[in-house]
């Protein structure tokens, strides 16, 4: 008689990461989460707001989980999907409520899943936000065994009037750049091509540990800011680099002149272009360049924000134009 386990599906192994997991999870719940793990769907009690409008985002990390399955570093990617989600929804303003993850595999390693899980915990818990559900799918024949898949759900809240979509932008207000703390979690395609060998050493350490820095969490940063000064856009720097993301936020008949120059391009960013022979646009069309997130705001607010934020650049001003970005 065949069982499910014999097909490849430990249900025990799926008990177990829920039990390594369960403890970290609680530490992230609030007054707001009304029940347990385990339950069939997750309660979260909105209150204590005026108008609130629910703002949510779906990502994952991409090819950069392949660099930290073969590296055996299970510990970040779970910030990281954390980041690529809530860095999104903060773009609107929305300070995030609760996060799900969605994690796939071939064959279950309990201590393995649960790492993973824990970097999303330590995310959870830096922001404020609570893990209140998730999905751990074994499937066999789908994945090879060792391969993983990660992806996760925020939702955040932010009032309506408070709501930050881009369309107060306007003429010679300033484009700051807050900086990034590596690749992020894109582009990983292009960098494996790269950087064939995950194990030569850069920089005194092995190149994966330099890869798999986590993304950089904006959260913090943005609060700051709002706390003293008005915002009128944010471009959360992810695929597409600069080039792509920040005219999402400008309204039509102005323009994002950003010079370049002022630009801290991480070194390792500048190793994959001299060793690939990267063209620059490519550069930054697909890369974050050092800049994860752009904010708009006004020119007499620049110098106590770059004060505010270590490592924050003044990028350029928003000018009349046909095209949304200019590089200069």
């Amino acid at each position: 008689m065949v069982t499910y386990k014999e097909s490849g599906v430990d249900k025990e192994e799926g008990y177990q990461t829920v039990s390594k997991i369960k403890n970290a999870v609680s530490q992230t719940y609030n007054t707001h989460v009304l029940n347990e793990i385990g339950s069939f769907g997750a309660f979260y009690e909105l209150s204590g707001y005026k108008n609130p409008i629910l703002v949510s985002g779906t990502d994952g990390v991409g090819t950069k989980l392949r660099i930290a399955l073969d590296s055996h570093i299970y510990n970040t990617v779970g910030i990281d999907c954390f980041a690529m989600c809530a860095n999104d929804i903060l773009c609107h303003g929305a300070k995030p409520l609760f996060f799900l993850d969605y994690l796939a595999c071939g064959k279950l390693n309990s201590d393995i899943a649960a790492e993973i899980i824990l970097g999303i915990v330590k995310a959870c818990k830096e922001t404020g936000t609570a893990l209140i559900g998730g999905e751990t799918a074994e499937m066999p024949g789908m994945y090879k065994t060792g391969d993983y898949d990660l992806a996760g759900f925020c939702v955040g809240v932010v009032e309506r009037n408070e709501i930050i979509d881009g369309s107060k932008i306007t003429e010679d207000q300033a484009i700051i750049g807050l900086p990034s703390s590596g690749f992020h979690s894109n582009g990983f395609s292009l960098i494996r091509k790269i950087f064939t060998d995950i194990n030569e050493i850069y920089d005194n350490k092995p190149i994966y540990e330099t890869l798999l820095t986590p993304t950089r969490l904006y959260q913090n940063d943005i609060l700051k800011i709002q706390e003293n000064f008005p915002i009128f856009g944010i471009a959360h720097i992810t695929g597409g680099g600069l080039l792509e993301n920040v005219p999402r936020i400008i309204p039509e008949g102005l323009c994002a002149k950003i010079e370049t120059s002022k630009i801290n391009i991480p070194p390792i960013m500048k190793e994959l272009q001299r060793r690939g022979n990267i063209k620059e646009m490519e550069m930054f069309g697909t890369f974050n360049m050092g800049v994860g997130m752009c904010i708009i705001v006004n020119p007499e607010n620049v110098l106590d924000i770059l004060q505010l934020i270590e490592g924050s650049m003044f990028l350029g001003s928003i000018k009349h134009g046909k095209e949304k970005i200019a590089l200069i």
